[in-house]
């Protein structure tokens, strides 16, 4: 049985996906559920996602704000070679710090233009811009690096290079507690469930208890699922779930006996 976790055993995090061509709809966004789904994985709570469109004063604004409230901010998009590429100067305005080509960016990049036989033009230099002072992303897919500078990550929008960016950092990060979880399936639709089951969930202010509607052709039924960081709270609260469900299925048995439960 694990032992009760504490506020000090959650990591957090935010994503800010960036770019016009995300709001434009122009672009489908593959990058938050990767993200999401690899941080679940790793204990760590990715609380917010915003996207906003290649304003530089928008990005500051949103950056600084999550930068201040989770433990870790990952950016996706605007690091390109485009004059709309525009992360990097953001990034470094709100940190306070100059926007510079980094030498060893510079250099990884003129090598593999140079292997490629392609010039390295100045559009393509852009994409060795971070703030002074920031730390590689490695990118093994195209080169060009991403950066790190504070608890901020700033990666690449290609899904490609994003998720290869994501597998160099997550080994670095502190993991938080594990969230467990139990799916328990329901007979029943939300509407017969709702008050129950928000007493459950009020008797079991540790766990959070998630309600699914689904619907097979014939009828409304549910899938309930309970998760907790403590093992013994999330018992606890399955077992208590299950309960509910028998007390309805009882209920509807003494109101209408005949009737298929």
């Amino acid at each position: 049985m694990s032992s009760p976790s504490s506020t000090s055993d959650v990591v957090t995090a935010a994503m800010l996906a960036i770019g016009d061509e995300l709001l434009s709809g122009r672009t489908k966004d593959k990058n938050i559920g990767h993200l999401a789904d690899l941080l679940t994985l790793s204990g760590i709570d990715l609380k917010e996602v915003r996207i906003v469109s290649d304003e530089e004063d928008d990005i500051v604004e949103a950056l600084n704000a999550l930068r201040a409230k989770y433990t870790y901010v990952f950016t996706s998009g605007g690091i390109g070679p485009t004059h709309d590429d525009i992360t990097a100067d953001a990034v470094s305005k709100a940190f306070g710090v100059p926007c510079i080509h980094e030498p060893e960016a510079m250099r990884l990049l003129a090598e593999m233009y140079k292997r490629r036989e392609m010039e390295f033009t100045e559009a393509r230099q852009r994409m060795a811009r971070m703030p002074e002072g920031a730390a590689h992303i490695p990118n093994p897919v195209s080169t060009a690096p991403g950066f790190i500078i504070g608890n901020v990550y700033v990666m690449a929008g290609v899904p490609q290079v994003f998720q290869a960016m994501v597998d160099n950092v997550l080994p670095t990060l502190k993991s938080g507690a594990k969230v467990l979880s139990r799916a328990i399936a329901c007979p029943y639709g939300e509407g017969d469930i709702g008050t129950a089951l928000g007493a459950v969930q009020k008797a079991h202010p540790e766990t959070s208890i998630g309600s699914y509607p689904k619907y097979d052709g014939a009828r409304f039924h549910t899938e309930l699922v309970v998760r907790a960081r403590d093992a013994a709270k999330l018992e606890a609260a399955a077992e208590a779930v299950t309960a509910m469900i028998a007390e309805i299925a009882q209920s509807k048995i003494a109101t209408n006996p005949t009737a298929d439960a």
